[in-house]
This record gives C-alpha cells, structure tokens and sequence, in this order.
C-alpha cells in the first residue's frame, strides 16, 4: 500500500475512533492521594480538588515521611494499606478508576534483585495493581507484571474489563509549576504539532517506535527529524517523543518549546523521573562516567523539566525499566490525539507494572477539538 495511502487510512480511522469515545471519564471516578505530613501535597491537592471538581468524599488523606525513596515496609503499611482500606470503607473500589498522587507522596520503593527480577518499582506503578489485591489477588513483587490495558488504545479504560487502577501524579519542582500543569489540563485542545525525534544511525526498536508514531499521525502536524540535529525551538507543541539525554547529540536540559495547553512528552530514558527536587539552576545533562555532572544518583535528562518548561503532562522512570518497558510513543501519541484521556493514552503504551514508570500530570487530560 502506498505510504500517502496508508497514513490516510490511519488518520482517518484514528478520527473515527475518536468520535465514538463517548463515555468520557468524569471527576467522580479519581482519588486524590495527599500526605498529611506534606505542606505541599495537601496544597496541591486541594488546588486540583477545586480546579477540576472533585468530591470532597474522593480525598484520601495517608501519613507517611515526605521522601521520594522508602522501604517496601513503609509502602506496604502506610502507602497501599491506608489507600485500599479507604477505597473499600468508602465503597470505592470499583467507581474509582484514577489514582492521583501529590508531591509529597513517596515516589521510589526500594529493594532487592537487579535486572528484570528487580523487587525496585515506582509507587504509582505499585498502586496499580492495587485494584487486584482489594480482589484477593497474590501478586509476585519481582516485576514487572504484564499490563491488561497495554495495546487497548482503541478501548475506554474501565471496571472489570482492566483489572487495575490508572496511577498519575501532580509532581514538579514548585508550586507554580504544579498549578501551572492543572490549569493547562483545562484549556487542552486538539491543535499544535507532534514533535519526534529520533537518534541518528541506529536502527533499533525504539527509533522503529518513533518512526511508526509519525506515520501514526497527520502528516500536517508532525515534525519528525532523523539526523544528528537536536530539535529544539519549536512553537506550537502538542507531544513530544524521544530519547532525551540517551541521544548523545543532546547537552541541554531545556529545548525552549512553545508548549501548548494539553502537550504531554516522552522519552526512554532510564533515570528521568528518579527525583522532583530541583537541581541547581546550572546544572546541565552530564556524564556517567564523571559523577561531580550527576543530580540525583545519575547524569540524565528529567521529566519534571518538561513540566517546567510548560508541558501539561510526561512519563518517566524512577530506576532502570530496559527499552522494552519504556511508553511506546507509537501507541501513547496516537491514542491521546484520538481523544483518550492522559493517563489512558500512556498506559496504553506502558507494557508493565509494578516497575518503573511514573506518568505526570491530571489524568482527566484530554485533547478535544
């Protein structure tokens, strides 16, 4: 089939598709996770409460010390355990669909093992399972655990048929760029250009994910660059994909995108959600094998640089997820132009849990038109 041909088909279908996701999620259908030990969570939290309206009756309110890396004790007994009995004292456990944690909630749960047999995982990704545990479930920690809702960005996520919870977090370095990311989630529209690029002279799986993304989506609203070049100055962006800091092309931290309401990015990169506390104001991607150019137990390019910068949302990871665990930009841009919600449109691509990644931003994101 002539490649003109078949992204008009793509297109086109992607279009209908969005016209028959009609049961939107609505704000009754996410918790809020705040820290009473955290200044900044309840803050945070209540801000979103207010913006995007939702009850009161769906604040779960846990206490536990505001650092990003605990124990798996310390998850088990104030994270999972508290957010599963309120689900169920409330009567919560199968309306809720969303969790949402708030800076000040831990971000890292630490623990034995190395590559693929790792006991290390996200919080957020450890919460989503959580939905099976209310259920009885015995879920082995060494992860990660096959994602039921990997694949289905063609398929509004809800109970029973996705037997988990879809975890976000209101995370960033401050304040402002916290508020700043819920109010740009209101004022999404579908608009902007999909920015992907690629790492020069490899042909890998992630530069095939890339490449299939940009035929994914209009032509007339994609830039897509394969050479050594670093996009960067780009206005009117609506999604981002790339490689960030593992593109050794790429020295700076900030590309100086004009981020528009709603844009979300993603990159596979191994370290980039590792911490949400603000490097010095100098400090630029470095080099693993100097440590004095490390912030935060390594070199790499960070998400909550994309939030600063002005994105409404990004994924991340908090330890090593390999390539294959990262979000797939050719099933999360796809499905977040078709009208999915943020956090449908990245777990859609999102192959594991109980592992590293982190999404960023209010879940309820969605582009319309």
């Amino acid at each position: 089939m002539p490649r003109q041909l078949n992204q008009l088909l793509s297109t086109a279908a992607i279009l209908l598709l969005a016209g028959l996701i009609a049961s939107a999620q609505t704000p009754d259908q996410v918790l809020v996770v705040t820290n009473s030990k955290s200044a900044i969570s309840r803050e945070i939290g209540e801000y979103y409460v207010h913006r995007r309206g939702i009850p009161l009756s769906n604040v779960c309110m846990i206490a536990t010390a505001p650092q990003e890396t605990i124990a798996r004790s310390i998850y088990n007994a104030e994270i999972e355990t508290p957010i599963g009995a309120f689900l169920k004292s409330h009567g919560l456990q199968e309306k809720i669909l969303y969790i949402v944690l708030t800076s000040g909630v831990p971000l890292r749960v630490d623990g034995p093992g190395d590559t693929l047999r790792t006991e290390r995982a996200s919080v957020d990704s450890e919460l989503t399972l959580l939905y099976r545990r209310i259920h009885g479930s015995t879920i082995p920690l060494p992860g990660p655990i096959d994602n039921p809702f990997y694949r289905h960005q063609d398929t509004p996520f809800r109970h029973p048929a996705f037997p988990m919870y879809l975890v976000t977090r209101l995370d960033g370095y401050s304040m402002s760029d916290m508020k700043g990311m819920v109010d740009r989630a209101l004022l999404a529209r579908n608009t902007g250009k999909f920015v992907i690029d690629l790492k020069t002279r490899e042909n890998n799986p992630g530069n095939q994910w890339l490449r299939t993304a940009a035929l994914l989506l209009p032509k007339d609203r994609v830039v897509l660059d394969e050479s050594a070049t670093v996009l960067a100055g780009i206005k009117d962006v609506i999604g981002y994909a790339s490689w960030g800091s593992n593109d050794t092309d790429r020295k700076r931290r900030f590309l100086g995108f004009g981020w528009l309401p709603g844009a979300i990015a993603t990159e596979f990169v191994s370290f980039d959600a590792r911490t949400f506390r603000p490097p010095p104001e100098k400090w630029e991607i470095g080099d693993w094998n100097d440590k004095r150019t490390w912030y935060g137990e390594a070199p790499q390019s960070l998400t909550a640089d994309y939030i600063h910068e002005g994105a409404t949302g990004a994924s991340g990871q908090v330890f090593e997820p390999y390539l294959a665990f990262c979000p797939r930009p050719d099933l999360v841009l796809p499905a977040y132009f078709a009208g999915h919600t943020l956090a449908e449109s990245f777990y859609a691509g999102i192959p594991g849990l109980s592992w590293m990644n982190v999404v960023v931003g209010d879940p309820l994101t969605r582009l319309r038109n």
